[in-house]
């Protein structure tokens, strides 16, 4: 089975995609051009997965018994623009010094 900071790995990957979707695409499309519809739909979608971003956060939390801190910085990253990207680097290497392996 798969390691859970995999899981956690990939639904913060696409939530700071659909971030920056609804920055530099939807806001664009509703304030320059007069269309509201986009934000909407890539709102709502940005909005389930940072919802199950902290559920995968929480689940990674309790089963690799990651610190407080840790977990902090990637909740602080998640609403930045961008570091979810440089982050992940960091994940894959504390997944990999993980010595409890939990499977999923």
């Amino acid at each position: 089975m798969k390691h859970p900071v995999f899981f956690l790995r990939i639904v913060t990957l696409l939530e700071a995609i659909s971030f920056l979707i609804l920055l530099f695409v939807a806001m664009p499309l509703k304030y320059a051009w007069g269309m509201p519809l986009a934000v909407k739909i890539v709102g709502m979608m940005h909005g389930v997965l940072f919802v199950l971003f902290c559920i995968a956060l929480y689940r990674v939390m309790l089963r690799t018994n990651w610190p407080f801190k840790r977990a902090a910085l990637l909740f602080i990253a998640s609403l930045l623009p961008f570091v979810p990207f440089f982050i992940d680097r960091r994940m894959r290497a504390w997944a990999a010094e993980d010595s409890t392996q939990t499977p999923a």
